[in-house]
């Protein structure tokens, strides 16, 4: 689902039969990614922003089990799109490799869809206030 206030939000259902809710909300300087199971709930907390090349990254709140997983998805988005990334990842136990892939694909997906090199050729339009 598309919005014209530039949020998106996707279903993602796991070969192990986990669902989860994907948002991304696109700003100007960045993007704001919500990954949650089963309910819309804020959980572990990581924010990276990408200078030349290099991104630098922040837990704000830690996560029990995928800090690593939320680190890499904040750090290779804020590289892709040249901006500031904030992942929220809430999750009610530990995920296996194949969730951790359908997960960073289908945020791939979106991510790849709005920034496309410098271009940002089919970048989603945004309300001008």
């Amino acid at each position: 689902m598309n919005d014209a206030n530039g949020i998106e939000i996707r279903k993602i259902v796991t070969e192990s039969q986990k669902s989860f809710i994907l948002k991304c909300v696109s700003f100007e300087n960045g993007l704001f990614i919500l990954v949650a199971e089963g309910i819309d709930r804020i959980g572990s907390l990581a924010v990276s922003i990408a200078a030349s090349n290099k991104s630098n990254t922040a837990t704000v709140i830690p996560s029990k089990y995928h800090s690593v997983f939320i680190n890499t998805i904040s750090e290779k988005v804020s590289l892709m799109i040249n901006g500031i990334c904030i992942v929220s990842f809430y999750s009610t136990n530990q995920l296996n490799l194949e969730d951790m892939k359908a997960i960073m694909g289908e945020i791939m997906n979106v991510v790849g869809g709005k920034h496309i090199g410098d271009d940002r050729k089919t970048e989603i339009k945004r309300r001008r206030w």
